[in-house]
């Protein structure tokens, strides 16, 4: 059958056509089926979606993400043919009877899934049945390296690459911003590729992204870091791992953390991104993804096993999830902070935990006493230094300040109702406030914590203040911070959770 194209005012993010219902019975298709559509010598498969009204007999729709993605427009005529289910959905409908996935049918499904052949219904069952039935070590080990073949890569032909990756769970953990350069500095290339917020107030690309640019290309990414050392860039704008996103997101909607499809997740991109040696951070707090030592442990020990079984060596840092790292959590805020500590060569905990990441990356690549290294380079302004440089590779200004960086003009501040100790920030809470305040898509909101956990406090004294850019969103995270208490002051003693290293 061939159909006139009508390209319709929505954007959706996976290939899809509308049928008119008629055209649909004809060739004996239902909503959520696929079909393949013929453009001259060029072809590709979409799901379908169906309507009485808005197309008519003879017109297929095309959202706009799809018109763009396959150069259609309303002067194409294409042609249309029903396509069976993928073999992948069988495979995954094995795995909920209890059995196990073969290598080459992990392949077919994560090459279908990076395809969008997959629809949501199917992705999210392939979700499900990973969580309900599990992945055993092969699994996961095959995952990756799937993940991994269906993406871009990098290579370089030169130097030591090296990278970092926190499993995420604690706001304000921008410490790469401060270990990419101190690692760059040392000699080392760290291409560096972050993730946006989904849930979270912001992400490293999301932070990064108030400094410079983000929206780097693989080839943009490897010219970068062979003329600098390092680049923090948006992982979602490379197609490494491209599988890895929609995953993510699924998993969001249905309110799964996979560890799994963590491990894989973060391990491909590695893999895509050049690296043989990886930094891990595991953070630990009820709030996080990791609840308590032995659960971290046991995770790390995973990690590292897989991890070597793909040709990467990994060091596991399992760290305090208990409160934000930075007493910044926005944007702009955790961007003026980073810049802040740089510039004024400030000791606290975004530093001490950037530099003991960049002295296990240094270690590895031959660098004898790299923890005094790391914090010599701090010290002596080269970490900012080169920070500057990598700002201005990826079009940003190498002369901006922490006092240049605008943050929301809506401010309400939080003031102590009782002296004490602070005993418990919600990571939750805060990020609730944050990003009812307008985090991460308004720059300049967000909150800041002006006292940490274990620190005391005098009645009236201000323990947070909230950034907004507009009225409203001010007053909507004035609402939650009153309802959630994100803050906790007690007369008790908090005793420091200390950073420490898991090596296997």
């Amino acid at each position: 059958m061939k159909l006139s194209v009508k390209t319709l005012p929505l954007k959706t993010e996976r290939l899809s056509v509308v049928l008119n219902q008629d055209d649909a019975e004809d060739l004996g298709i239902l909503p959520g089926d696929r079909v393949k559509i013929l453009v001259g010598r060029e072809s590709f498969i979409a799901e379908v979606e169906t309507s009485t009204e808005i197309i008519k007999k003879g017109e297929i729709g095309l959202d706009t993400f799809t018109a763009e993605s396959c150069n259609l427009n309303e002067q194409c005529k294409v042609e249309i043919h029903p396509v069976e289910r993928p073999e992948s959905v069988e495979f995954i409908r094995k795995k909920f009877e209890g059995k196990k996935y073969k290598k080459d049918e992990m392949k077919k499904i994560v090459s279908d899934i990076a395809s969008n052949i997959l629809n949501d219904i199917e992705l999210a069952a392939f979700i499900l049945a990973n969580e309900i039935v599990g992945l055993d070590t092969d699994e996961i080990e095959w995952i990756t390296w799937s993940m991994y073949e269906s993406g871009e890569r990098i290579s370089f032909e030169r130097g030591n690459v090296v990278d970092s990756s926190s499993i995420g769970s604690v706001l304000g953990n921008r410490y790469a911003m401060v270990t990419v350069p101190t690692v760059a500095a040392a000699g080392l290339l760290i291409p560096k590729t972050a993730s946006r917020a989904i849930t979270s107030a912001s992400g490293t690309a999301d932070t990064m992204e108030v400094l410079a640019d983000v929206n780097l290309s693989v080839d943009e990414i490897k010219e970068i870091v062979e003329k600098v050392g390092g680049v923090i860039a948006w992982g979602g704008a490379t197609n490494i791992a491209p599988a890895d996103d929609k995953i993510l997101r699924m998993e969001h909607q249905l309110g799964i953390t996979s560890k799994a499809c963590l491990i894989s997740s973060l391990l491909a991109k590695k893999l895509g991104i050049g690296a043989k040696y990886v930094v891990v951070d595991i953070p630990i707090s009820e709030e996080a993804k990791i609840e308590n030592l032995d659960e971290g442990r046991n995770f790390a020990s995973l990690f590292v096993e897989v991890g070597r079984r793909v040709g990467l060596k990994l060091s596991i840092l399992i760290s305090d999830g208990t409160q934000p790292l930075c007493k910044a959590v926005g944007p702009a805020l955790e961007a003026r902070e980073v810049l802040r500590a740089m510039e004024n060569k400030e000791e606290n905990e975004l530093v001490e935990k950037g530099l003991e990441i960049a002295s296990m990356l240094m270690e590895y690549g031959g660098i004898e006493n790299s923890n005094a290294l790391a914090r010599k380079i701090f010290e002596s302004g080269k970490t900012l230094e080169k920070f500057k440089e990598i700002i201005a590779a990826q079009g940003g200004d190498e002369k901006i300040k922490s006092e240049d960086i605008p943050v929301g003009e809506k401010r309400y501040t939080v003031n102590a109702g009782r002296g004490g100790i602070i005993q418990k920030i919600s990571i939750k809470a805060i990020n609730e406030i944050a990003r009812a305040a307008g985090a991460p898509k308004d720059k300049g909101a967000g909150v800041y914590i002006h006292k940490k956990r274990g620190e005391v406090v005098k009645v009236g004294e201000p323990i947070l203040t909230i950034y907004a850019e507009k009225d409203w969103k001010l007053d909507k995270a004035i609402e939650v911070a009153r309802r959630e208490n994100p803050i906790i002051v007690s007369g008790v003693v908090i005793e420091k959770m200390h950073l420490g290293r898991w090596y296997l």
